[in-house]
């Protein structure tokens, strides 16, 4: 076991960096597509690593009311999905799955929304703390969602271990996997709200709130801040892959790693087609449907729960 150690550790720092490099490629992609959909040349693909990079050499000012929990916040903004990186299978298999179980793992997401607020609320202006609510909202009505699927996965495999939940769990019942079948279409309607996209951008909302809760953020901070928000595309369209379309994961390295990653940049396109073809929705409006689709998901949770 102790010679199993390095190796685990050595895998999750693979993940840790693989997420780092792949989120500003996703997100050139996102820019690249978004622009010809909308006949525009567009950036080039390297146009994320320019911006960061331009920003981690800039001047590091601080304006907001808290510059320590600031620096605070946004180290745990970045850090949370890199250790998420570790539990899921970017580079084939988890290095940590299969000696971590799902409370952990839920833990880890409610972390990285509770670090998102954080920013906001350090940095103490007026923006930031409409941009604060906003992210709290849309955290208290969306994450319950992906938690309930977690549980419904764990109840199929009648285990906690998460390599077995990030299996498919949720088709694990027996005949019509009913619950998975409905957890599937519930996520599927809220996946552009969980990684704060076009048409659900409204904690950051550019020309309303002026980017809300990173308003008061420049220089390194703005670049690891806007790396984070990058990983969250990462990071969710894993879990999902992981959960709905499990299919071709357990292959052995590479072609295991290879159908991963086309289902994750196929996600990635349905998401830039959606926002590249919607406005940005008005906060009444992302309000109406939040709790609209709130109360339609959670009729449809219970049918989930009894399918099972």
């Amino acid at each position: 076991m102790s010679a199993e150690l390095p190796l685990q550790l050595l895998r999750a720092l693979c993940h840790m960096a693989l997420l780092l490099i792949a989120a500003p490629f996703l997100e050139g992609i996102i820019r690249k597509i978004t622009a010809r959909i909308q006949s525009r040349q567009g950036p080039p693909l390297w146009q994320p690593y320019y911006d960061l990079f331009k920003l981690l050499g800039k001047e590091d000012l601080e304006s907001g009311e808290s510059p320590l929990m600031q620096r605070v916040a946004v180290i745990l903004s970045l850090s949370g999905p890199m250790v998420l990186a570790a539990f899921l299978p970017l580079l084939g298999a988890s290095p940590l799955a299969q000696s971590s179980d799902v409370v952990l793992f839920i833990y880890l997401l409610v972390f990285c929304g509770i670090a998102n607020i954080l920013v906001g609320l350090s940095a103490g202006s007026t923006y930031s703390l409409l941009g604060t609510s906003r992210e709290m909202m849309s955290a208290i009505t969306l994450e319950p969602l992906l938690v309930v699927a977690l549980i419904i996965g764990a109840i199929h495999t009648d285990s906690l271990q998460l390599a077995k939940i990030l299996d498919g769990s949720v088709y694990g019942s027996t005949g019509i996997p009913w619950s998975g079948l409905i957890m599937a279409v519930i996520i599927v309607f809220s996946f552009q709200a969980f990684i704060g996209r076009i048409p659900f951008d409204i904690s950051e909302a550019e020309t309303e709130i002026m980017e809300g809760p990173i308003i008061e953020y420049s220089g390194p901070k703005l670049a690891l801040l806007k790396w984070s928000h990058m990983t969250r595309l990462v990071i969710y369209a894993s879990i999902i892959t992981c959960l709905f379309l499990p299919w071709g994961n357990q292959w052995a390295f590479p072609l295991g790693m290879l159908f991963i990653w086309i289902k994750m940049i196929g996600i990635v396109l349905a998401v830039t087609l959606i926002a590249a073809t919607h406005a940005r929705w008005r906060i009444d409006q992302s309000i109406r449907y939040f709790m609209s689709f709130w109360g339609v998901a959670f009729w449809a949770l219970l049918l989930a729960i009894w399918g099972y």
